[in-house]
């Protein structure tokens, strides 16, 4: 089943927009965040700081890069008519899931049984 215009235009305008966010959180860490100055590696303590920091925008990044790849997929999927299908089911996903998470690619019985796997099997 395929989105209406409406929802269309919705979740295009929102996967649009949440990619434009996380391109321009990466660009500022680019720019500006992994930048060290001279004064910051004064001592040990304020060395070990700076790599932390570093060290966990890093992490944060990478968490969003991966993230654009999941909004990437999920315009595609959405272009294709496919965003809202469950990959594991072939179920429609809510509407209200969707709302909430535009790249979910699970309905909630499938995600439900995925997360009771993971904790079972860790």
């Amino acid at each position: 089943m395929k989105l209406n215009a409406k929802d269309y235009e919705y979740f295009k305008k929102a996967l649009l927009d949440q990619k434009a966010g996380l391109l321009n959180e990466a660009n500022k860490t680019v720019e500006s965040e992994l930048g060290v100055k001279n004064e910051e590696l004064a001592d040990t303590v304020d060395r070990s700081t700076v790599e932390t920091d570093r060290n966990f925008t890093l992490r944060l990044r990478d968490r969003e890069r991966k993230l654009l790849k999941k909004v990437d997929d999920a315009l595609e999927r959405l272009e294709k008519g496919e965003l809202g299908d469950c990959i594991q089911c072939d179920r429609r996903i809510g509407i209200n899931r969707l709302r909430a998470r535009p790249v979910a690619t699970l309905c909630i019985d499938c995600k439900e049984e995925q997360e009771q796997k993971e904790n079972q099997f860790g």
